[in-house]
């Protein structure tokens, strides 16, 4: 079968230009890959070109935002989600540009779409007493107790993503003063220090012996490993997170979010932070973020969290206030011929 222009030119996006050249990680290759397999199951059912039959050429505007809006109608991704695999699409058009620059014109158009406007939900994150009751249903004794109290207090102490927790390996620790360092593989391959709590330290140290770990020749194995002696994936984090948030939110439901995750645990850290008057900039650093951009959304959190706390104290003091134009006809009359004046 003849390899399409198509074809060619995604795989050696995927597998040279995204690794090699961008130096993307694999769960940022892997997001891409999905994108193109929902691309190209697009081209199939909607546009009725089979996957081997795909050409340079058919990756047109009309094709790509029929792509996008078909995500949003018939699957019911979200904003953000239609977003991300626009990401995907520009990423290879940008490369496309470069590589097969016969239809720049059309990239243009392309690259023009503008991204969908998507809603800021709301921050959900666990309150102090909610940690507490989550960490409490740890028995620290039992085979795996010690590992996954260490797991939960490492995620809410230091703010690391799950992808970051499950790639620690026993070199990443630093144990002897300044023993507060941990070596943290982020996004884009990049490498930052993150502080450990002195009070975590005894705990790591029994963990590591009871583990073997503290060995010299064992210092490049992964800090974690699930009961398959392998290292842990997202989804044995996420189901360990689960298995305790059960129990808690069996004893108290409204302190443990139905959704508990290993990035509420994050939101957690960082709104803990911010409360406590940490400058976004430290904050930042600490979560390795590329952008204070990001981070803002904690900032923001907090100014609408303490606006509420307000507005729901002063309900008591404070006598309900009726708009002036329901009380005043003539500024009714006025409002109404507003724009009509202002046009004339």
């Amino acid at each position: 079968m003849k390899t399409t222009d198509f074809a060619k030119y995604l795989n050696k996006y995927l597998t040279i230009h995204l690794p090699n050249n961008r130096g993307s990680t694999p769960q940022t290759i892997d997001s891409y890959r999905y994108a193109f397999i929902l691309f190209l199951t697009y081209m199939d059912e909607v546009q009725n070109i089979s996957a081997d039959k795909i050409k340079i050429s058919d990756l047109t505007y009309t094709t790509v935002l029929g792509f996008l809006n078909w995500l949003q109608e018939k699957r019911g991704n979200s904003a953000s989600t239609r977003n991300q695999r626009q990401g995907a699409i520009n990423g290879f058009v940008h490369f496309l540009k470069y590589e097969y620059p016969d239809f720049i014109v059309e990239y243009q158009k392309i690259l023009s779409i503008p991204i969908k406007s998507a809603p800021q939900k709301e921050i959900s994150y666990l309150k102090t007493d909610g940690v507490k009751l989550l960490v409490d249903q740890v028995d620290i004794n039992s085979r795996n107790g010690l590992r996954d109290y260490l797991i939960l207090l490492l995620l809410y102490t230091t703010g690391i993503r799950v992808s970051e927790l499950i790639q620690i390996r026993v070199k990443d620790l630093s144990l002897s003063k300044p023993y507060t360092l941990l070596v943290v593989h982020g996004k884009g391959q990049k490498s930052r220090y993150v502080p450990l709590l002195k009070t975590t330290i005894p705990h790591i140290q029994k963990y590591l012996n009871s583990r073997g770990l503290d060995k010299i020749e064992r210092v490049q194995e992964h800090l974690f490993k699930n009961h398959m002696k392998n290292p842990f994936t997202r989804q044995g984090i996420n189901y360990l997170i689960n298995k305790y948030a059960n129990k808690a939110r069996a004893i108290n439901s409204s302190l443990i979010p139905e959704d508990l995750s290993p990035h509420k645990m994050r939101h957690t850290t960082a709104m803990e932070l911010v409360n406590a008057g940490v400058d976004l900039i430290y904050v930042r650093d600490l979560l390795g973020h590329v952008s204070i951009t990001t981070t803002e959304v904690y900032g923001k959190a907090l100014a609408s969290n303490q606006r509420r706390a307000i507005e729901e104290a002063s309900k008591e003091v404070v006598p309900p206030e009726e708009a002036e134009w329901d009380i005043n006809p003539n500024l009714k009359d006025w409002l109404k011929g507003f724009n009509r004046n202002n046009n004339m």
